[in-house]
């Protein structure tokens, strides 16, 4: 009996990464990596990510982690760059030495947003800034690594743990009666845990050998299907969670941002669909299972 592999699950402790560490568990062995936990890992430090692939020298690197700041990423523009960008080529670099497979998360921000319609895989990137230039070179690299790698591009991820527009939401939406929300900005609000389930739905393929990764490596759009503001996200949020608050619509010159949002973050998953026959939900199912909760 073949052993079961040995993953290294980097980020464990992010939206993400906490759902993962679930859905990864029914896969292999999982060595949860945070950056203050029992297997400790900081992408912005390369030697020592170095140091954990030599010593664990998983099969499966998933890596959940980034810098994720995108405002404060204008003024980090460096420290930016090395976890989002040299990291991920860092480990691509690693696998395709040692033969390990990974996966790897990217974000509707490669894109300018001026689109029409939803963007496929192949649309030319034209990221507005530093996060979404570190994000690309990222992917970029990891591409160029020659390892068997899987790159997950997704879009507006909320969850009920950490930091996000869900929970954001939810808070003002006690504290306040009025709140004003852009409007002028389309994508699909998507639940950590269907990504996370997705991922798993995905590598449990690969590791069965069908398809075979090496045929398949690439990126890959994970985005469920539908589409709404930022308004009407928090309009279903209001709606599903009984807050009385009001919330007017506004358009984004009057939210004024460091970094510049992308207009049109809707993502077409039709080919993650086509190559590993999985169909995503609508947006709306996923909001009402997470509050469910």
């Amino acid at each position: 009996m073949r052993a079961p592999p040995r993953i290294l699950l980097l980020g464990a402790d992010g939206q993400v990464g906490w759902e993962l560490r679930r859905t990864l568990a029914a896969l292999g062995v999982v060595r949860a990596a945070t950056r203050n936990g029992a297997l400790p890992v900081d992408l912005a430090d390369l030697d020592g990510l170095l140091r954990t692939l030599d010593a664990e020298r998983p099969d499966l690197v998933v890596n959940a982690a980034a810098y994720t700041a995108v405002d404060q990423a204008e003024a980090e523009p460096a420290l930016a760059h090395r976890v989002n960008a040299e990291a991920p080529g860092l480990i691509g670099e690693w696998a395709a030495r040692s033969g390990a497979l990974v996966v790897h998360y990217s974000t509707d921000y490669v894109f300018d947003g001026r689109k029409a319609g939803p963007y496929v895989e192949d649309d030319a990137p034209a990221p507005l800034s530093v996060y979404g230039r570190t994000k690309l070179a990222g992917d970029e690299a990891l591409l160029g690594s020659a390892a068997d790698a899987l790159i997950l591009r997704v879009a507006w991820v909320y969850g009920l743990r950490g930091r996000n527009f869900l929970r954001t939401m939810q808070r003002l939406m006690v504290e306040r009666e009025h709140l004003r929300v852009v409007d002028d900005q389309i994508g699909a609000p998507t639940w950590s845990r269907l990504i996370a389930e997705a991922t798993a739905l995905v590598l449990g393929k690969l590791l069965a050998g069908a398809p075979e990764a090496g045929a398949v490596r690439g990126v890959y759009h994970l985005s469920p299907t539908g589409s709404t503001s930022w308004h009407g996200f928090a309009e279903a949020i209001r709606l599903l969670g009984g807050y009385g608050c009001q919330i007017e619509p506004i358009p984004t010159a009057e939210y004024p941002t460091p970094a510049a949002r992308p207009a049109n973050s809707r993502l077409d998953a039709g080919k993650l669909r086509e190559t590993f026959s999985i169909a995503l939900p609508d947006w709306r199912e996923c909001l009402e299972l997470c509050l469910g909760e």
